[in-house]
């Protein structure tokens, strides 16, 4: 353990945070600019816009096996090998996604691209919390952060941009000369320090990977496609759930009782991590939450055009990177949970903003929410990871990390399918509602449908006025139930954010001192 406490990497450490955090924010990059291409790979390849959405799940299925084996496959390859290994892989898969010539030789490099990928998250906060000090920690997870946060809220607007620009093939070009430069970054500057274990002949726990594999693909799959084929009522739906729900089970004893398991779960017996990945879950729940929500608010309902709409989310990024830089400064000094409970609070408070949004809200207050927003989410991922991490044995790191990330990018999945399932049941119920008072006796709608009627015959067709108003009368009812159910999911997210405040109670107390000199 000594080894483990006297290791310094030979290179700056803010070299090393470089190296790493391009590839990181390469990936999460990926998980969201392919969003808003969909539809132009479908017309692109010929495929329905059900079958394109395979390019998103195929990705995020391979992506969530890989993430929790990170720690065992760095133990068997060498941790910079591996890391290496994955950045190439990522790499050379997304050149074949630019250059499919079908929607199979797409999924299939899509595929690649998430076993790639699945490992630079982890095993880039790994490293850095290993190269910087202890006092340091958080602005190593302030860098960490920026990548993490501001990568999803780019993500859509970058990828409209490319889309109308240029092509959606350029969506996957994009992360050539990016992967390139981490891949000679890696080479000069990251090492793998003398205390990470390391044996090519270590046994494949090959039982407890299928498990692991047949949980999380049939999980990602149901949440990706439950909506769509209306949850439990799809026989397909409930097949994926029982083989999820039995594959967890098996996999999880199967860990606990062999010798040599691909996730040690083990490191959950520390308080502060099991406490921290419950919250990150939750984290995940509401930021991937909102970050679904919000975009589609403005181009439904207010008509904002792709660019419009990335212009009033993007402030979200510049309100993280502002609270992680300060918080980075503040983690040695003011108690975490503090930090914590305000940006929670924050959080809440932005969520409570977004479930008072109107039909005429000027963008201005869509910016101001999207700053809170932001910056709440900043203020909480810093002190979170490390708060989490902070008293995780440096040898066990790269499997809390895996375990850390993996049940973010989950709690990620879980987020955005109850939202959109949330909204349109919802939309379903007040169109139901509010239909119930349309009626031919009722003074204000006769009102509304004659004035309509003389606006549509004074400046068309007085014979086709009366269904054209019945039809915009249909249209605003319709337009009123989706806001309804848009400021429902608002609410149900500040919820989300309150209930994690009284979890912070169960962390134990741990500050940093500043090293001397730190600053």
């Amino acid at each position: 353990m000594e080894g483990s406490i006297a290791w310094r990497p030979r290179h700056s450490p803010w070299l090393i945070a470089l190296s790493v955090m391009l590839g990181t924010f390469m990936e999460v990059l990926d998980t969201s600019v392919a969003n808003v291409a969909l539809p132009h790979i479908a017309g692109s390849l010929s495929a329905t816009p059900e079958e394109a959405t395979w390019v998103l799940t195929s990705y995020l299925v391979s992506n969530a096996i890989i993430l929790p084996t990170t720690a065992w496959l760095s133990s068997v390859f060498g941790r910079k090998r591996f890391l290496l290994a994955c950045i190439v892989i990522f790499t050379a898969s997304s050149a074949i996604c630019g250059a499919a010539t079908s929607l199979g030789m797409l999924i299939v490099a899509r595929v690649l691209q998430g076993m790639g990928g699945g490992a630079l998250q982890p095993i880039a906060q790994a490293i850095l919390l290993e190269s910087f000090p202890p006092a340091r920690r958080g602005v190593a997870m302030a860098t960490f952060s920026m990548g993490i946060i501001v990568a999803p809220i780019l993500g859509p607007t970058l990828g409209g941009w490319i889309t109308d620009e240029y092509s959606w093939r350029w969506v996957f070009y994009i992360n050539l000369p990016i992967g390139l430069l981490a891949l000679l970054l890696v080479l000069s500057f990251i090492e793998d320090p003398p205390y990470l274990e390391r044996s090519r002949f270590r046994r494949m726990d090959y039982l407890g990977f299928a498990f692991m594999s047949l949980w999380l693909g049939a999980l990602q799959i149901m949440l990706d496609k439950g909506q769509e084929e209306d949850w439990f009522s799809s026989s397909r739906i409930r097949v994926l759930a029982v083989v999820s729900v039995i594959a967890m089970v098996c996999f999880v004893v199967r860990e606990l009782v062999t010798d040599e398991p691909i996730v040690n779960f083990s490191v959950l017996r520390e308080r502060n991590f099991a406490v921290g990945t419950l919250l990150i879950t939750m984290l995940g729940v509401v930021l991937y939450g909102t970050t679904a929500m919000l975009p589609l608010f403005l181009q439904t309902l207010l008509g904002y055009s792709a660019l419009d709409s990335g212009l009033a989310v993007s402030p979200r990024g510049l309100g993280a990177l502002f609270s992680a830089f300060m918080v980075g400064r503040l983690i040695g000094i003011v108690d975490s949970r503090l930090l914590l409970a305000v940006g929670f609070g924050a959080l809440a408070f932005s969520g409570w903003m977004y479930s008072h949004l109107t039909l005429d809200i000027a963008m201005g207050s869509v910016v101001i929410a999207s700053i809170i927003n932001g910056a709440a989410t900043g203020l909480i991922f810093v002190p979170l990871s490390t708060t989490a991490l902070g008293l995780v044995p440096r040898e066990r790191m790269g499997n809390a990390t895996g375990i850390y990330n993996l049940m973010r990018n989950i709690g990620a999945g879980v987020g955005i399918s109850l939202m959109t399932t949330f909204l349109a049941r919802s939309a379903q119920a007040h169109q139901a509602t509010l239909a119930a008072h349309v009626t031919p006796y009722d003074p204000a709608t006769q009102q509304w449908l004659q004035s309509a009627r003389d606006a549509l015959s004074a400046h068309g067709n007085p014979f086709t006025a009366p269904a054209q108003a019945l039809g915009l009368l249909y249209a605003a009812v319709v337009r009123q139930a989706a806001l309804l159910a848009f400021l429902d999911n608002f609410r149900l997210i500040t919820l989300a954010a309150l209930v994690c405040l009284p979890l912070l109670l169960l962390f134990r107390r741990t500050r940093a001192r500043p090293a001397a000199g730190a600053h």
